[in-house]
């Protein structure tokens, strides 16, 4: 950071909650050889032993893969894990404040999380919306979840300002899939363009909001929008019927959506962290390049 160069932070629940071990490690230590290949400084992002830290050792990753206990944190968790001394892994809205407090203004992440299904009954809101809209950090992920509702998500960010914008495509993603059958508010088609947004974002007009980049899954690693929309709904019922609620809902449709499609879920939700990867570092290498 002090040498000016490109930054790219990374979330750990993905690590911690997101998969297996040994799997979690490999992914992990792979996206950041892919931040570095592109120019970049990967910086993963986790509380250890009530430390917050931006960027971590290979001791960490190993400790947040395998240890029993480690929290689930987003940003209001980050008190309680500093003051017991605990360990505790990053979701989105988490990465971005404790990135934002070292200066890192580029985050790499699989999914944003959002408005969920039902929430005019549950008022199940993500909290990484609120930390958008008032963190200036730039997140580069494959849309929203699409176990969620990506319409209501969407007019929320418009409702507390926050500039959304797709790369290369005139539809906004959902996740597994390029399609949505939404719009996207902004097309650009290069990092380059991004990045003079982040700079008028930022610098020109002094907004403090962050910024969602929607970087669609590639073409070849995308599974079929109503193939999963129809998987989806049935794990919603199966949730509902077990009487699963607030932050263990994400989880356990996650891992639904997995087995109901034998794995390939898993397949397309690693393409896409690797290709939000490198999108990122590019980003980020661009943005260093404006003088960010």
């Amino acid at each position: 950071m002090a040498a000016g160069h490109p930054v790219v932070a990374l979330e750990s629940t993905i690590i911690s909650h997101g998969m297996p071990y040994p799997s979690n490690v490999e992914m992990a230590v792979e996206v950041e050889q892919l931040v570095r290949a592109e120019g970049a400084v990967p910086a993963t992002v986790a509380v250890i032993e009530g430390r917050c830290r931006v960027g971590l050792r290979p001791a960490d990753i190993e400790l947040l893969a395998t240890a029993r206990g480690v929290l689930k944190a987003t940003t209001r968790d980050l008190p309680y894990l500093m003051a017991a001394r605990l360990t505790g892994a990053t979701t989105v809205a988490a990465t971005m404040h404790l990135a934002h407090l070292a200066g890192v203004r580029i985050f790499a992440t699989g999914g944003i999380g959002g408005v969920h299904r039902g929430a005019a009954h549950s008022f199940d809101i993500s909290a990484d919306l609120t930390e958008l809209a008032r963190t200036p950090v730039a997140v580069v992920s494959a849309g929203v979840k699409s176990i969620l509702d990506i319409g209501l998500t969407l007019e929320h960010l418009e409702t507390v300002g926050v500039p959304v914008v797709v790369l290369g495509s005139d539809e906004f993603p959902s996740f597994y899939s390029r399609t949505s059958g939404h719009p996207a508010p902004r097309r650009l088609d290069d990092v380059a363009e991004v990045a003079a947004l982040l700079h008028a974002t930022w610098d020109d007009l002094g907004l403090t909001t962050g910024v969602s980049i929607a970087n669609p899954i590639p073409d070849a690693d995308e599974l079929p929008a109503d193939e999963v929309g129809a998987v989806i709904d049935a794990a919603l019922l199966d949730a509902d019927r077990a009487g699963i609620t607030g932050q263990a809902v994400t989880p356990f449709l996650l891992a639904e959506v997995v087995r109901r499609t034998g794995g390939r879920s898993l397949q397309a939700n690693l393409a896409l962290v690797r290709h939000n990867a490198r999108t990122a570092a590019r980003l980020a290498v661009a943005f260093a390049r404006m003088g960010g």
